[in-house]
């Protein structure tokens, strides 16, 4: 049986599992737009990003995996702003209307959805490429964001959560990528590892309860996305200093550190990128408290650098001699 495109808004998004309600959503789907109630004493956090097969997920991936990683790297975005997370918008452009494939990605989004209580609250759906857009609304209250710029001289650089293991992942799934690559064939790493970067692509973790937990001892936030190298980067040009990363500090899981040599590791960590972890700076006086906040959350947290005066990213003991991770950056050398 063919479905319509209101077969396909009625039957796998406008349900209760996605569109639930909240105070704050006065109108969610089936009107022209939503209507949100921020508090008076909150501001309204928004963020989008587009996800298209072929480039950030493979084309034959998982339905379930795909919708689980869209959302999961936009409320990684709030994260990084410690913003609660209230609601997100979905435009969708499906090649074709299988329900099969339907039930799968709107099962992966509510997972997500239900366990950040983020309710879809409308969208638009199209014939076209597999392309995913997600605008997320978050919540925080007025002059408790974090932001990219608040770096100061003196501060340490910190990150949660282990790094590299978002681009060992893609290479994981069969994708080259220069500089990073196992030790062994794919098919001969261990079954556990190869599970471990499946889930590090396509089920990264928002760091949304730390970061609000934490925010009061944070200068300033970014989440991992496109690499240590270009994101501490992004901070540090923001405040107008330098960052100074240690390579020998920086947190590999144990399956990284098992699977794949220093090289591939710290390429990984510094120019890999869908790590979707925070990148943050703090006073060094801070540190105690946020150990004792990530501790109790069971999430490592580590100090990778320190801010200095000057500009840019350096790091100890090496000169990369590749950047972080650019959509265009192929292009320009066409």
């Amino acid at each position: 049986m063919s479905l319509t495109e209101r077969d396909i808004i009625g039957r796998y998004f406008n349900v209760p599992e996605l569109a639930f309600p909240r105070p704050e959503i006065e109108l969610g789907p089936g009107d022209d737009a939503a209507i949100l109630h921020v508090p008076e004493d909150k501001r309204l956090v928004v963020s989008t990003d587009v996800l298209a097969a072929g480039v950030h997920f493979p084309e034959d991936a998982a339905a379930e995996s795909v919708a689980y990683r869209s959302l999961a790297v936009n409320l990684s975005d709030l994260a990084a702003m410690a913003a609660e997370p209230l609601c997100f918008t979905l435009a969708l452009t499906l090649p074709q209307a299988n329900s099969q494939w339907l039930g799968a990605f709107g099962g992966g989004l509510a997972e997500l959805a239900q366990e950040f209580r983020c309710s879809l609250i409308g969208g638009d759906i199209s014939r076209g490429p597999l392309q995913i857009a997600i605008q997320v609304h978050g919540l925080c209250l007025a002059g408790r964001e974090l932001r990219r710029e608040g770096a100061r001289p003196g501060q340490n650089v910190y990150v949660t959560g282990w790094v590299g293991d978002g681009a060992l992942g893609l290479a994981g799934l069969g994708v080259a990528t220069p500089g990073i690559a196992f030790n062994a064939p794919l098919g001969e790493l261990p079954e556990a590892c190869r599970a471990h970067f499946h889930a590090a692509y396509f089920r990264p973790r928002p760091r949304v309860g730390f970061a609000i937990a934490a925010a009061p001892l944070i200068a300033c936030a970014i989440d991992l996305s496109d690499g240590l190298l270009g994101d501490a980067g992004h901070l540090a040009k923001a405040g107008g200093v330098g960052i100074v990363l240690d390579p020998e500090r920086f947190p590999f899981s144990p399956s990284a550190r098992c699977c794949a040599n220093e090289e591939s590791r710290i390429r990984a960590a510094l120019a890999g990128g869908d790590d979707y972890e925070l990148c943050f700076t703090a006073d060094p006086g801070n540190d105690e408290e946020l150990m004792a906040i990530a501790a109790g959350m069971d999430l490592p947290l580590t100090c990778v650098g320190e801010v200095t005066a000057g500009e840019g990213v350096r790091c100890d003991g090496m000169e990369p001699d590749f950047a972080s991770f650019d959509h265009f950056e192929r292009l320009r050398h066409e």
